[in-house]
């Protein structure tokens, strides 16, 4: 697989997204350890996962401890697997997501996930969203206060605008090494990130990078149709003989040497297949008719 960069760390170019594992309509434990598994096998070594990755009427923090046991029962290398989780969201029991940016909360969960993951330190720790009633550069302060004392290595900033990435690069530096937004070939409006991002130097990890994409029988969903306004993915993947998540993912890799997909999976083979675009080229001619990404 080929590789790139969060900060001065390598991981490759293809991520993957736990949170499937532990929200509605998750899969059993087995098979999602066996997802984790056929990630790693497959050269995936970025994670991500956060405490809010539950059931409604679950506890937080069902993925990191899902993510910990399939890391502790791997029989391959994990010194290479960055683990990056994120703080300041919650879930309620109807199924909503809440946001808490309040710095002594960030600092408490934070420690929380970090017992969790049963690591020394967290690889990559991220601020979910910003909280509208929080001062943005009082959330980031506990960021900078957690890579002071140790307990992460690195940071990022999730659902921010351009802005938002310029005070965190200010208030932690080159340790900011991580933007995840969502962006995907449905969802494009985050270009601007995308494109400060590469001028910067700073990883742009899209959630649900396969938006716009009708999922594959890979996921159990077949007989979908591809939406019109996307069908030159299926084009595409007909005429290269892979799938259109491949193409799709090939396509946001195209976009900067920066951008570093995170698709979810709820079995080994889908994994196995998002993996394998990481090695998947498009040409210039296939890019056009892919359509620009504002960058």
């Amino acid at each position: 697989m080929r590789h790139r960069t969060l900060g001065d760390v390598r991981v490759g170019a293809i991520g993957y997204g736990a949170m499937p594992l532990s929200i509605e309509g998750r899969p059993d434990e087995a098979r999602a350890v066996a997802t984790v598994h056929a990630a790693l096998d497959a050269g995936i070594t970025l994670i991500d996962t956060a405490d809010s990755y539950h059931a409604p009427d679950g506890a937080p923090g069902h993925n990191e401890l899902l993510v910990a046991r399939a890391l502790a029962t791997y029989g391959g290398d994990r010194d290479a697997v960055l683990v990056a989780t994120k703080g300041g969201r919650g879930r309620t029991s109807d199924g909503g997501w809440t946001v808490d940016g309040d710095p002594r909360r960030l600092k408490r969960v934070c420690e929380e996930s970090l017992r969790r993951l049963g690591t020394e330190a967290i690889g990559l720790y991220q601020l979910h969203k910003p909280d509208p009633r929080v001062p943005f550069a009082d959330s980031l302060g506990a960021l900078r206060d957690l890579l002071d004392a140790g307990t992460v290595r690195l940071a990022g900033v999730s659902n921010v605008d351009t802005a938002q990435i310029r005070l965190a690069r200010d208030i932690l530096g080159d340790r900011l090494v991580s933007v995840q937004n969502r962006y995907s070939p449905a969802v494009r409006d985050s270009a601007a990130e995308l494109r400060l991002c590469a001028e910067l130097g700073i990883a742009f990890l899209p959630w649900s990078p396969l938006g716009g994409i009708s999922r594959s029988s890979l996921d159990g969903a077949s007989g979908m149709a591809a939406d019109a306004a996307h069908a030159a993915f299926h084009t595409i993947a007909a005429e290269r003989g892979v799938s259109p998540q491949q193409v799709c993912l090939a396509w946001l890799l195209a976009a900067s040497p920066t951008v570093i997909p995170i698709p979810g999976a709820t079995r080994p083979q889908t994994v196995r297949d998002s993996a394998a675009a990481a090695d998947l080229v498009l040409t210039e001619e296939e890019l056009t008719r892919l359509g620009g990404h504002g960058v």
